[in-house]
């Protein structure tokens, strides 16, 4: 008799995957997971590396606006298991998605990405700090009729 692991939300899952009517292909629910990732400042750089395993980099869109960083991708997932009394493949689409503001100003349009072993790196060069003026305002003074 082959195991079975225990899963809490299997009816859940079942109804999503059986019975969401084809009509509203719109609102199928992709598996979705939120890539892990690291953001650091380095010299004048702001540097962030999120692990994307198994992605096409083909697949992978890279936005950077109003000082915040988005990234997104699809992907597909194979899966196989094969044990003593029991064979199982899935496979289905995954999706995900990642906003960020970043730690500073940044230079939008001069943001590059490159993606090894499964790490996307995107560098954006920081913005050079703004120098504040100082402005005097003057004061008018009414005098009071009497």
């Amino acid at each position: 008799m082959p195991i079975i692991p225990w899963r809490p939300f299997w009816e859940i899952e079942r109804w999503f995957e059986e019975f969401w009517p084809e009509e509203w292909p719109e609102f199928k629910f992709p598996k979705i997971r939120t890539p892990r990732m690291d953001i650091y400042e380095k010299d004048d750089k702001v540097i962030a590396e999120v692990e994307l395993p198994g992605v096409d980099p083909k697949n992978i869109e890279v936005e950077v606006k109003d000082n915040v960083l988005s990234i997104s991708a699809k992907g597909r997932e194979e899966k196989e298991e094969k044990g003593k009394g029991y064979y199982r493949r899935e496979m289905g689409e995954r999706y995900f998605k990642r906003q960020v503001l970043l730690p500073a100003e940044v230079i939008e349009e001069k943001a590059e990405a490159e993606y090894e072993n499964g790490i996307l790196r995107v560098i954006i060069p920081k913005a050079k700090p703004k120098e504040e003026k100082e402005k005097k305002i003057k004061i008018k003074v009414k005098k009071k009729e009497t």
